[in-house]
């Protein structure tokens, strides 16, 4: 929830950066979202830039009339122009039709999803296609970041230009005041077709460069990781600080005069709690949601290989588009004050037997989902370790096992408990992890086919593959591991399931093999998805103008990408005791 506290915040700004020397212009009297041209500028690392996220599966050529620059969505380039922004060729900032581009491992980008969304929504009555297409706003959609890159190596600190930096990552820098050129530029273009422009949104898609490996953030390559919860402020405060300066620059250059609000995705890692921290201390900060229950980029194809689980699939960047774009169409237009899926209070039941949650939804009702996501679990003897994404611990980290999760009302679930919580500690709810239960256990492993040649391994299971696990067929590939200690674990991503007088084969490709170690027979297997996850959603009724288009993996094409909004990630949320 927002803060009701009042801070100040002193920003300094150099010269350099801010450009203090344009001066505030005056600004049109037409509200934002009717100007001619509307800008979505985007912030971030991998994700934001579409990295492995091919093949594209957006092919037409601007359907609804929005636009990117000659030079594509992403505008900063490695090395060439990278520092020197304004040296960039003007013939590469002409407007042309928005569409999906590929750059060698870079694929689509939300830039489709995001705009098209908007402007179908603004335009809903125009439904031919030249009609549309003409029909303003138009939205203009630049993305500036690149793969990898650490919050301050985005703001005018430009870190990665740091001698400290490794020379692997030391690409040049500029990226922030590539994205004020942007601006820059996109405000000649409208000045020279005679039309009005600003920037709507600020999108940021930042937060995997900053995680710890112990859990904390870290701050830089070279200084030492900072420990939760100094970690998260850490992260809060410069994601607060970003957005204040990137939208007083950029005001300075488009001469609006009110803040330019910041959406946010929730990044599976560390900071994407405090992301969540950083939109309820700035009231122009909104957190969209979390995006894990799109298909990870392991379904991607490009250059004779597949796409790391840590990336999006071409379909799961234009359908997160979708969903930021309805998120700052009830900001913006509708006024609504958004919070995404999210807890507000756990506490103990009398009996101690089971811990109630209180939700903020969206849209009720709450729905735990076992149709479109695998149910999350992770059986340990009477119970489970985890279920449905949720984890109860103690305050030494041990784990209480659940027995159930069931819906209360239509903003509260009762987590039950396969033994009541002692009264002499504390406890902790969590929420978010990628095991999706058993499938089986090996009794024979044999060669597979050779398949666009390479080899392959087939396991065969002692039992149909479970319909409670069709959902990860449904969505594609997916991970299975033996889920065995140290030197002895084995994993690898399957790609082809088939079943034969009641038994389950799995296939995979010998390369994906992690680590190279193989499965023995005897071993009883996990099916893990690419991205950490848990089951809650709402019953958002939002329709989406974007349907599945990839048909080489899962079983979803042709239908619409859903636009329900689930439930945040979190970690170490207070159970109280009443």
């Amino acid at each position: 929830m927002k803060s009701l506290l009042l801070f100040v915040t002193v920003v300094v700004l150099s010269v350099t950066d801010s450009f203090s020397a344009e001066g505030p212009q005056p600004a049109s009297e037409q509200p934002l979202l009717q100007r001619d041209i509307v800008g979505l500028w985007l912030m971030g690392q991998s994700l934001c830039e579409g990295a492995e996220s091919l093949p594209v599966v957006t092919h037409s050529d601007g359907d609804w009339g929005n636009y990117m620059f000659q030079r594509g969505v992403r505008t900063w380039s490695y090395r060439k122009y990278c520092d020197k922004p304004h040296e960039r060729p003007a013939e590469h900032f002409s407007l042309v039709p928005l569409k999906a581009t590929v750059n060698g491992g870079l694929g689509e980008t939300i830039a489709n999803g995001l705009a098209d969304h908007l402007k179908s929504r603004l335009t809903a009555s125009q439904q031919d296609l030249k009609g549309r297409q003409k029909k303003t706003p138009h939205f203009l959609v630049t993305y500036a970041g690149q793969g990898g890159r650490m919050i301050d190596e985005l703001t005018s600190v430009d870190q990665s230009t740091d001698p400290r930096t490794p020379e692997s990552r030391q690409h040049g820098g500029g990226y922030y005041r590539t994205s004020l050129d942007d601006a820059r530029r996109a405000k000649a273009q409208a000045a020279a077709r005679g039309e009005t422009f600003g920037i709507a949104a600020l999108i940021w898609m930042q937060g995997e460069g900053n995680a710890g490996p112990t859990g904390g953030i870290n701050p830089s390559r070279w200084d030492k990781e900072i420990p939760r919860p100094a970690g998260l402020h850490w992260y809060r405060d410069r994601l607060v600080n970003y957005r204040k300066q990137w939208s007083h620059d950029l005001q300075l250059i488009t001469g609006q005069t009110d803040e330019i609000p910041l959406f946010t995705y929730q990044t599976l890692s560390t900071a994407g709690e405090a992301q969540l921290l950083a939109a309820d201390r700035d009231p122009h900060i909104t957190m969209v949601g979390p995006h894990y229950m799109v298909a990870s980029a392991l379904n991607s194809r490009y250059a004779g290989r597949y796409g790391d689980p840590i990336h999006m699939s071409a379909d799961g960047e234009r359908w997160f588009g979708e969903q930021v774009a309805k998120v700052i169409l009830r900001v913006l237009k509708l006024g609504e004050t958004w919070q995404p899926l999210r807890p507000l209070k756990a506490w103990v039941a009398p009996d101690r037997a089971s811990v109630l949650v209180e939700f903020h939804v969206p849209r009720p009702p709450l729905v735990l989902d076992e149709t479109f996501l695998p149910r999350e679990q992770l059986a340990r003897g009477e119970g489970y370790h985890s279920l449905y994404g949720f984890q109860v611990r103690n305050s030494a980290r041990a784990v209480s096992a659940i027995k159930a999760i069931e819906l209360e009302s239509p903003s509260r679930l009762r987590i039950q408990l396969v033994s009541p919580l002692q009264t002499d500690t504390h406890f902790t709810l969590s929420y978010g992890l990628p095991y999706a239960g058993q499938v089986g256990e090996i009794t024979e492993i044999r060669t597979g086919p050779v398949i666009e040649g390479q080899s392959t391994t087939e396991l065969i299971l002692n039992q149909k593959f479970d319909l409670q696990l069709k959902p990860l067929l449904a969505e594609g590939a997916f991970f299975v591991s033996n889920m065995q200690a140290g030197d002895a674990y084995a994993q690898a991503p399957i790609r082809h399931v088939t079943e034969s007088e009641g038994k389950t084969i799995l296939r995979f490709e010998n390369r994906e093999r992690r680590k190279q170690k193989d499965f023995d027979t005897g071993q009883i297997l996990t099916a893990v998805r690419g991205f950490s996850f848990g089951n809650l959603r709402d019953s958002d009724p939002e329709k989406a103008i974007y349907q599945f288009a990839d048909q080489v993996y899962g079983t979803r094409a042709g239908e619409p990408y859903p636009l329900w909004n689930w439930c945040v990630l979190f970690k170490q949320f207070p159970i109280s005791n009443e």
